[in-house]
């Protein structure tokens, strides 16, 4: 079996991944790694003429919904992008409503995400969150450190563009070289491997500086729905369209037709 491309120190190694999940699951040609925007809360409020919060609330369902759908299909990392470092331009309610809002949700979610062997990570700028907020978020990583089942990471007041400057200064603070290699150990996501597709909802085709080192060579899916609408089936149309895509990862497709194998566990 080929050997999935990963990083050093990646929570699941590509061994653990076939002991845990088998050969079966890998030649499905699930994604491994599925990282998703989740757009679209404020437009489904609108429509139904209620405030925007209303429609956050709705999107912490769909991601509940979300996470368990990945687990039973043999996804092994959902990244979702929670809140952006860009979100704070919003208006001052909305923003102290999602603060809120994810303070309820880790009381509330935290349990059921243990029970469901769910590793909780939150990706992003801790500095500008108070201090409840950020208390909660390192008791919810600490309280779910142990499982194992699915990766799932939050990105909070996360931003690409931060993610590529904190590594660098991390390098520079340590006198290491910039190099590919060494930025890619000091990223924020450097505990997993890159994601294999990105999906966007709400009908917007840009990746809004959501993982921008990570994603060079993710496979990009736009759905229409918004996100308190993205389903089961939404995620299978997702998944359906990326195990139609031809991964290259810079070679040409007759050396990938060479070497069959590999190309379907890239």
């Amino acid at each position: 079996l080929h050997r999935r491309p990963g990083k050093a120190g990646s929570v699941v190694s590509a061994g653990r991944a076939r002991a845990r999940f088998g050969v079966q699951r890998l030649m499905s040609s699930i994604p491994y790694h599925i990282a998703i925007v989740m757009d679209g809360n404020g437009r489904w409020a609108k429509r139904r003429f209620m405030p925007r919060i209303a429609g956050h609330k709705q999107g912490v369902d769909s991601l509940r919904r979300c996470v368990k759908a990945c687990v039973e299909r043999g996804v092994g990392v959902l990244t979702v992008f929670a809140f952006s470092s860009e979100n704070w331009n919003r208006p001052a309610d909305e923003v102290s409503g999602l603060m809120e809002l994810m303070a309820l949700a880790l009381g509330r979610e935290v349990p059921r995400l243990l029970a469901d062997g769910v590793r909780l990570y939150f990706v992003g700028e801790r500095a500008g969150l108070s201090d409840k907020v950020s208390a909660g978020l390192a008791q919810a990583e600490a309280a779910t450190a142990h499982n194992q089942r699915l990766v799932l990471n939050v990105c909070f007041n996360y931003g690409g563009r931060w993610d590529i400057a904190q590594a660098a200064d991390k390098l520079a603070a340590r006198g290491e070289a910039i190099t590919e290699a060494s930025l890619n150990g000091a990223m924020a996501m450097s505990h997993v491997p890159d994601p294999d597709l990105l999906v966007r909802t709400g009908g917007e085709q840009r990746i809004s500086n959501f993982l921008l080192w990570q994603a060079a060579y993710s496979e990009l899916h736009f759905s229409d729905a918004l996100w308190p609408d993205f389903d089961e089936a939404a995620l299978d149309v997702a998944i359906a369209a990326f195990q139609k895509r031809e991964r290259r990862f810079g070679k040409t497709s007759e050396q990938l037709t060479a070497t069959p194998s590999a190309h379907k566990l890239a």
